[in-house]
C-alpha cells in the first residue's frame, strides 16, 4: 500500500478546478479565487484512509507545457475536470486530456482518472448520458462524479473517489470488458482461499469464513451474515455453496460481486492482509521479514512452528499413512509459484517403501532448510501463511536464533536441536553410503538412487541422552585444498576411508593434520566398507596407530552391505560428541580393552553396587533411627565404604592419565 497520494486536477481554464480545492479546505466556497492554489497536504488522521495526500493545482496560465509534464509523471491519480454546462470542456476531456495523459505515462503502469463534473448547481439535468460512452471507452477512467463547488456538493466525495483510485485500483483485479476477474487476482485469491482452507476439504465452513473475517478485518460476522452472504451465492451460483461451506467458485464470486458494486476496497483489505503488493504479487516484507543472525549461531524451528508445519502435513495427508504421496506433495505446494522441493529430497530424508516422504521425513527437510537458508524457510513459511493462521507480526516468529557456540562451550551445555556433520574422504570411499545409511537405506536399496537425484545431505532425528535432536550429515567434495571456513563450519567431523582401497586413509591423514590436528573440533574416523578385507593402508602410519598418536577414538568399523538397515549407532555417538565436543571422557568402542571400557566395567561390579546401595540406604533414609548415627558399626561401614571408592577412584585417575 502506498504511503501518500498525489492528486492532480486538469482541465480547461475556469472550469473550477482551483475552487474545488479551496472548498475542500476551506469547507466554504472562496470569494475570491486566484489563478492556481499552491500544493495542499492533508495529514493522514484527517482523510479515510489514513494516509497523506498532496493535491496539486495546474494552471495554463501560470504554468508551462514542461510544467505539466512533470506533474503528471509524479501524480497517483489525475482528476479532469469539466463543466456540466460547458460542452466545449466535456469534449476537450477526450479529443486533449486523455490522450495528452496516455502520451505521458508508461502503457504498463497508466495513471487512474477520475472525471469530475463541476458546476451542477447551474443546471438541472445531469452530464452522464455524455460521459457513460467516454468511461465505457477508456479503461483507465475510474469513475465520474458530479459535483459542485459552489455550495460544496460532493467535494469530498470526489477526493475520496481520486484517493480509492489509488490505494485500491480497479485495473488489476478486474476486466470490465469480460465482467470478470483477471487471471493474476483469481490466482492470489485462490491461494488465500486454500491458505485458509484449514481442513483441506475444498469449503468454508463457519469456523473458517470466521477465521477469515477476523483475519482481514478484526471482527467475526454473526451467524445471520454468514447465512445472507451464502444465501446471495446460493443464488446466483448452483456450486457456490456445498455442504453449508463457501466453495472456491462461490468465494471468487463474492469478490466479483465486491467490485461490481464499487466495494473494491474490500477485496484489497482482503489481498494486503495476505501480502500482496499492487501488482498483486506477495511483498518483499512479507516473505523475507528482517531477522538478525549474529556470527557463529544457527537457526532453527521453534515448538509453535513444529506445530504448524505438523497441521499443514495433517492437512494433506488425506489417506492418513503419514506419507506425502506425489500427489499429496503437489497439492500441499499449490499455494507456492513454483514447486520448491525436487527429486533429491527424498534421498535427503526418510521415505516409506514406496519412496514417499514420511512425516519424520517431511519436519527433517523443513529443518534442514532452516539451517542452511533461513531466508528460504521465511519465504515458504510466507507462502503457506504462518504468520496469518498463528497470527504473528511475521514468520520471523517461527525461528529460533540458537547462542553463540563459543558461549555453549563455555557453560559445557548446548540449547540446539540440530547438529552439522561435514563427512569428508577420498572418492568412492563410501560417503554417500554413509549418509543414505543414516536414512535406514542398506546398499541394495542405494543402488536404486538416480544420478541426478542424488544429494549431498541427509538429516534424520537421534536420541542422545533422552532427547530427540536432528543430525545433518554433509558429504564434502574430495579438494582438501580448498576449504573454506563455510566448508569447515560444523559441530563434528568424519573422516571416511574405504579399508579395501590402500591410498583412501591418506587422504583423511592430511585433511586432519591441514585442518583439525589444532582445533577442538571433535574428529571421527569412519573405516566403511568393513564387511570388505581389510588391506594395509599406503601411509606412514595404520589408522589405528595413526589415531592413538593424535588422541582420536579408534577407526570405526561401518558398512552398509546388510540385508537389514544399517545399524544407527555410530550417529548417536556423532551426535553425542557434537553436544559435547570437550567431552574427555566418551568411548567410541565396548572392547573391554581400553582404559573407559575397564572402568566401567569396575562401576558395574556387584560389589560395588551393594556398597553403594548401602551407603545410600543409610545416609538417606528418612526412617533412620537416632541410634543408628551412634552406633559404631555404622561408624566403621561408613569409613570402610568412603575408602574403597576413595582408592578406586585414585586407581581410575592413574589409569586414565597413563592412557592418556
Amino acid at each position: 500500500m502506498r504511503k501518500d497520494v498525489r492528486i492532480l486536477l486538469v482541465g480547461e481554464p475556469k472550469v473550477g478546478k482551483t475552487s474545488l480545492i479551496m472548498s475542500l479546505v476551506s469547507e466554504e466556497f472562496p470569494d475570491e479565487v486566484p489563478l492556481r492554489a499552491e500544493e495542499i497536504t492533508i495529514p493522514a488522521d484527517v482523510t479515510p484512509e489514513r494516509v497523506p495526500t498532496h493535491i496539486v493545482d495546474y494552471s495554463e496560465a501560470e504554468q508551462s507545457d514542461e510544467q505539466l509534464y512533470q506533474e503528471i509523471s509524479k501524480a497517483n491519480v489525475i482528476c479532469i475536470v469539466y463543466s456540466v454546462n460547458n460542452k466545449k470542456s466535456i469534449e476537450k476531456v477526450t479529443s486533449h486530456w486523455i490522450p495528452l495523459i496516455n502520451d505521458r505515462t508508461d502503457k504498463d503502469s497508466r495513471v487512474p482518472l477520475i472525471l469530475v463534473g463541476n458546476k451542477s448547481d447551474l443546471v438541472e439535468h445531469s452530464s452522464m448520458e455524455t460521459i457513460l460512452p467516454i468511461m465505457n471507452q477508456y479503461q483507465d477512467i475510474e469513475t465520474c462524479v458530479e459535483c459542485s463547488a459552489k455550495n460544496l456538493k460532493n467535494i469530498s466525495e470526489l477526493f475520496y473517489y481520486a484517493q480509492k483510485a489509488v490505494l485500491h485500483p480497479t485495473g488489476p483485479l478486474y476486466c470490465p470488458e469480460e465482467k470478470e476477474l483477471k487471471p493474476s487476482c483469481i490466482k492470489a485469491l485462490t491461494r488465500i482461499f486454500k491458505v485458509s482452507d484449514l481442513d483441506n476439504d475444498g469449503i468454508l465452513n463457519d469456523n473458517e469464513l470466521n477465521f477469515f473475517q477476523r483475519t482481514c478485518f478484526n471482527t467475526p460476522l454473526a451467524p445471520q451474515a454468514l447465512e445472507d452472504v451464502k444465501n446471495v451465492v446460493r443464488r446466483n451460483m448452483t456450486d457456490g455453496v456445498k455442504d453449508n461451506g463457501l466453495t472456491l467458485k462461490g468465494f471468487l464470486f463474492l469478490h466479483t460481486l465486491f467490485i461490481q458494486r464499487g466495494r473494491h476496497e474490500t477485496t484489497w483489505t482482503v489481498l494486503r492482509r495476505f501480502g500482496y503488493d499492487d501488482d498483486l504479487e506477495l511483498t518483499q516484507e512479507y516473505l523475507f521479514p528482517m531477522i538478525k543472525i549474529p556470527p557463529d549461531c544457527t537457526t532453527e524451528l521453534n515448538h509453535n512452528a513444529y506445530l504448524f508445519l505438523q497441521s499443514v502435513f495433517d492437512k494433506h495427508d488425506k489417506d492418513r499413512d503419514c506419507a506425502l504421496s506425489p500427489d499429496e506433495v503437489k497439492d500441499l505446494f499449490k499455494v507456492f509459484p513454483y514447486m520448491p522441493w525436487g527429486p533429491d529430497v527424498n534421498n535427503t530424508v526418510c521415505t516409506n517403501d514406496q519412496g514417499w516422504i514420511t512425516y519424520q521425513g517431511y519436519l527433517s527437510q523443513w529443518t534442514l532448510t532452516t539451517y542452511l537458508d533461513v531466508q528460504r524457510s521465511l519465504e515458504y513459511l510466507g507462502y503457506l501463511g504462518y504468520s496469518i493462521i498463528y497470527e504473528q507480526e511475521s514468520q520471523a516468529a517461527a525461528i529460533t536464533v540458537t547462542r553463540n557456540k563459543r558461549i555453549d562451550l563455555q557453560k559445557k551445555q548446548t540449547q540446539r536441536s540440530v547438529f552439522r556433520c561435514n563427512v569428508l574422504g577420498a572418492r568412492d570411499s563410501g560417503k554417500s553410503g554413509f549418509l543414505q545409511a543414516f536414512l535406514g537405506r542398506n546398499l541394495q536399496r542405494q543402488r536404486r538412487i538416480r544420478e541426478d537425484h542424488k544429494s549431498f545431505y541427509a538429516i534424520n532425528t537421534t536420541y542422545v541422552y533422552g532427547q530427540e535432536k536432528y543430525l545433518l550429515l554433509h558429504e564434502m567434495m574430495p579438494d582438501f585444498d580448498f576449504l573454506s571456513e563455510a566448508d569447515l563450519a560444523c559441530d563434528v567431523v568424519c573422516l571416511v576411508y574405504d579399508v579395501g582401497n590402500p591410498r583412501s586413509f591418506e587422504y583423511c591423514a592430511k585433511v586432519y593434520k591441514q585442518y583439525f590436528i589444532d582445533s577442538k573440533m571433535p574428529c571421527v574416523v569412519i573405516a566403511a566398507k568393513s564387511d570388505l578385507h581389510e588391506v594395509r593402508q599406503h601411509y606412514s602410519l595404520s589408522p589405528h596407530e595413526f589415531c592413538r598418536k593424535h588422541k582420536l577414538h579408534p577407526p570405526q568399523s561401518f558398512t552398509c552391505n546388510l540385508s537389514d538397515a544399517p545399524n544407527k549407532d555410530i550417529y548417536t555417538r556423532l551426535t553425542t560428541m557434537a553436544m559435547h565436543p570437550l567431552g574427555h571422557l566418551r568411548c567410541m568402542c565396548s572392547c573391554n580393552r581400553c582404559t573407559y571400557c575397564l572402568c566401567q566395567n569396575l562401576l558395574k561390579l556387584e560389589l560395588l553396587r551393594s556398597i553403594k546401595a548401602q551407603l545410600r540406604a543409610v545416609f538417606f533414609s528418612r526412617h533412620m533411627a537416632q541410634a543408628d548415627l551412634k552406633n559404631s558399626t555404622f561408624w566403621l561401614r561408613a569409613s570402610v565404604g568412603a575408602t574403597v571408592f576413595a582408592v578406586l577412584g585414585f586407581a581410575m585417575y592413574r589409569a586414565l592419565l597413563k592412557q592418556r
